[in-house]
């Protein structure tokens, strides 16, 4: 005798399946919308925290960019972390200008606090980029450190390279092929010869992004390209606006620049990040960043911000 199974699916939400009520399943959100999962990387908006690592509740640690720690920057909906790496006593650490300034501890224990997020988050995406002022060797220190962590089966191989914006797959794409972290480092990651990867998941920042400028003390934060490298045209790369207020400590000749905490609710506002976007718009053919890089995260308006530059 043939058997049919039949399901009855109740506006409670459940299946009924043989007498036995099992929950219905929910619709896949990406990175908290259903609508993101069928939209390209490329043509995502994404929240973004400058010098992720240097978190501080003491006002009078002058270096610091941030109040709230990692796990709690990720909660908030922070979907790109931003660092800089520096060598300390032969170690990767993460560091702000230099280790004496502000330790931010290890990269491995950062990228596993950032694993442990998406381990319990199996349906966000999320960037890094990195910068390597020091030339520290991407073989020798870098990779190990993802390596080390247990996060690198997780982060994202282009087929080739460059990627052009319109080329990356769809959110959805990468969390059902479980490769959902993209790793950018802005120097000393590339191949003299042919311009690939030393290490194929750590892919060269300026080849596919363009940023404005940084450390802006300019409140109306005016739009041009700044950093980027060939050999794609700018409007077929990423793009991030840094979207951080600095003010003068020493307010004479170039003066010692530091994140201004005082005016983070302003910069931090809706009509702040969108007329800063606005104003990049004519380097995109009028489309939104893809990364909005914020000092202190917690301050503001951010995640409504980027979510309104998505269509929310």
């Amino acid at each position: 005798m043939q058997l049919r199974l039949a399901a009855l699916v109740l506006t409670v939400g459940f299946t009924v399946v043989f007498g036995v009520t099992l929950p219905a399943r929910r619709e896949l959100a990406c990175n908290g919308h259903p609508q993101l999962c069928g939209r390209s990387y490329g043509n995502t908006t994404f929240l973004g925290s400058h010098d992720s690592f240097a978190y501080s509740r003491n006002p009078l640690a002058l270096s610091r960019t941030q109040v709230a720690d990692i796990t709690s920057q990720l909660k908030l909906g922070v979907r790109l972390l931003q660092a800089q790496g520096r060598l300390h006593n032969g170690v990767l650490h993460f560091c702000h200008t230099s280790c004496i300034l502000f330790n931010g501890g290890t990269v491995e224990k950062y990228l596993r606090t950032v694993k442990q997020f998406l381990d319990k988050n199996p349906n966000e995406i999320l960037t890094f980029i990195f910068t390597n002022p020091e030339h520290v060797s991407i073989e020798k220190y870098w990779k190990p450190a993802f390596d080390k962590s247990g996060i690198t089966p997780m982060i994202y191989v282009p087929s080739h390279h460059p990627m052009k914006r319109t080329e990356w797959p769809t959110l959805g794409e990468m969390i059902q092929s479980k490769k959902r972290v993209v790793v950018f480092v802005d120097s000393d990651i590339t191949n003299p010869n042919s311009d690939t990867p030393i290490v194929d998941f750590i892919l060269p920042e300026f080849q596919m992004v363009w940023e404005d400028p940084y450390s802006s003390t300019n409140p109306t934060f005016p739009c041009k390209i700044d950093r980027t490298s060939g050999p794609l045209r700018s409007i077929d790369q990423l793009n991030m606006i840094n979207h951080n207020f600095n003010k003068k400590l020493i307010p004479i000749g170039a003066g010692v620049l530091v994140s201004d905490h005082h005016r983070a609710h302003e910069v931090n506002s809706v009509q702040s990040i969108h007329a800063h976007a606005n104003g990049c718009a004519e380097f995109t053919d009028g489309r939104a960043p893809n990364f909005v890089l914020l000092d202190y995260v917690d301050v503001g308006e951010g995640m409504k911000a980027v979510d309104k530059l998505n269509g929310f």
